[in-house]
């Protein structure tokens, strides 16, 4: 008898070692050998803090704030001890489920007949510990814990795709910040030289040398650059505030650099396509949806055929008060349940984990065209924008000194008025502009680095990138 038990578990143990489903195979991208508008540089941005290259004390400090006290980053973070939870959850359907039980009745009723009574009340008692077990035989809880280790390393992906769009999020709107600030200062600083011009020209006016018309138009210039002020201080607070959100904190002031004291990298080593899949985050999280869905495929087709499963029983029962007077019980059974009538019902779902796998792959590839996408679209944005500063900033210089040459003729008696406004609004136009096109220059370094899926590593990654 116990070598046939012995028998019988091996042929289970060893038939269970199959499992339903396709196993899963990762999907082919035809990625493109190199970048069409970056060259071939060896990659190197994994482990790089990028935002450090601005060599910013107020940027790092405030990305170092963000990572540890925002809401949305804390959130992720609980999402990886949660998938981590359901794993272990999992796993547990794979072994036996043991409960224990204990009965007492006390009653006169006869055990031997239904109906009877006994003259003296009978002690009733049983303790036992059933044991269920349903037998893995066509690998229905394997799938189950392939897909749930799939999507624990997916919320651990995610949690990396959330970090890095923060760090670039607080980057972007520090550098907004800058802008305003500065735009705010050309403000303030052009509405002191044009009072300075209007209180001129009140002069010139009273003593009758100029017409009203200038007066006019210096009092129209004074009142452009005074209404400018709280637009650009609007901004700014309203920019700072979304900055303190991000940091997870009441709106605060924040003391700032000029936007010009950022530096610029020389280069970035940008890689290849076939290393940027292989790092970016919501890349690898797709996949491992990818995976998890796969193996859904299995608990489907699973579910079509009968369920095996082992059950046994040990106690003790008797009649008394004492379980010292009771006797030693045991039992030992099998179960086969299978679907035999549901209209389909089972074929349905087979097909629906297919179609929804089908899903999880396109998601998959587009998530790839989007990486190589955007990491175009951030070269080309950095070699457009560098062109468009160095124009930028020859306007504003020869505004600069246009405005300078005029007031000069002016003063002079050489030219009108007309002049002065027009190199004075020109002037103002070119230092606006060339505030706001150094911060999108700014911003298309940090939109590449979050292409390029690097830039911020757990504290095991970082320690091991240092031995």
């Amino acid at each position: 008898m116990k070598k046939s038990l012995l028998i019988f578990f091996i042929v289970l143990g060893s038939m269970s070692a199959c499992m339903m489903g396709p196993n899963y195979q990762k999907p082919e991208s035809n990625l493109p050998s190199a970048y069409k508008y970056g060259g071939t540089v060896a990659d190197s941005v994994l482990n790089l803090s990028w935002w450090k290259i601005f060599n910013d004390g107020v940027l790092n400090e405030l990305i170092d704030s963000a990572i540890v006290n925002n809401q949305n980053a804390l959130i992720a973070a609980t999402r990886i001890e949660e998938a981590r939870s359901i794993v272990g959850f999992t796993r547990a359907d794979m072994y036996p489920k043991v409960n224990g039980s204990v009965n007492y009745n006390f009653t006169n009723q006869l055990v031997q007949g239904l109906g009877e009574t006994n003259e003296d009340p009978l002690h009733i008692f049983s303790a036992n510990t059933p044991l269920n077990w349903e037998i893995d035989f066509w690998g229905k809880f394997r799938r189950a814990n392939e897909a749930a280790r799939a999507e624990m390393v997916a919320s651990e992906f995610g949690y990396r795709a959330i970090m890095m769009a923060l760090i670039t999020e607080v980057t972007i709107n520090y550098f907004t910040l800058l802008d305003f600030n500065q735009r705010l200062l050309i403000a303030q600083r052009t509405l002191e030289s044009r009072r300075e011009s209007l209180r001129i020209i009140q002069e010139k006016f009273s003593e009758g040398y100029i017409p009203e018309i200038d007066l006019n138009q210096a009092q129209i210039q004074e009142a452009i650059a005074q209404a400018a002020i709280p637009a650009f201080k609007r901004s700014a607070r309203l920019t700072e505030n979304s900055l303190n959100v991000l940091l997870g904190r009441f709106p605060a002031t924040i003391e700032t650099p000029g936007i010009y004291a950022q530096k610029l990298p020389d280069s970035i080593p940008i890689g290849f396509p076939s290393q940027l899949i292989a790092r970016r985050p919501d890349v690898l999280e797709a996949e491992y949806f990818l995976v998890a869905q796969n193996a859904r495929i299995g608990i489907a087709e699973a579910q079509r055929f009968p369920a095996i499963g082992l059950n046994g029983l040990i106690g003790i029962a008797g009649n008394g008060t004492s379980f010292t007077t009771g006797n030693f019980v045991w039992g030992v059974g099998g179960s086969l349940a299978a679907p035999l009538i549901n209209i389909g019902k089972n074929k349905r779902r087979v097909e629906i984990e297919k179609a929804r796998t089908q899903q999880a792959r396109y998601n998959y590839q587009q998530a790839v065209i989007t990486a190589v996408s955007e990491v175009e679209n951030s070269l080309i944005e950095i070699e457009t924008y560098k062109e468009e500063l160095v124009a930028t900033q020859k306007r504003m210089e020869a505004a600069q000194n246009a405005a300078s040459l005029s007031l000069d003729r002016y003063n002079g008696g050489v030219t009108s008025y007309l002049e002065v406004l027009e190199s004075d609004r020109s002037k103002f136009d070119a230092e606006l502009v060339a505030s706001q096109t150094y911060r999108e220059f700014l911003n298309a370094y940090i939109k590449l680095y979050k292409a390029l899926g690097g830039g911020w590593i757990n504290r095991d990654e970082a320690t091991n990138s240092q031995n």
